[in-house]
C-alpha cells in the first residue's frame, strides 16, 4: 500500500485493513516456517504496511 492511499482511508477502514494484513502475515509466517518461501520480501512488505498504517492512525489520533 502507498502512503497517500493510507492517508485517504478513514480510521475504521485502517483498522480493518490492519487486521487483514496481520492475518496475512501470520499465514505467510506459518506456511514458510518449514519450507522455503517463493517471495522472500513478502513478510517485510507486510511488516512495512503495518508500520505505515499504525503511524497514520497515531498521527490522526494526535491531531484530534
Amino acid at each position: 500500500m502507498k502512503t497517500k492511499d493510507i492517508k485517504a482511508m478513514k480510521n475504521t477502514e485502517l483498522i480493518k485493513s490492519l487486521s487483514e494484513i496481520k492475518e496475512k502475515l501470520g499465514k505467510v509466517r506459518f506456511s514458510t516456517a518449514g519450507s522455503k518461501s517463493k517471495n522472500v520480501k513478502e513478510q517485510a512488505n507486510f511488516r512495512k504496511d503495518i508500520a505505515r498504517i499504525l503511524t497514520i492512525l497515531n498521527n490522526k489520533s494526535a491531531a484530534l
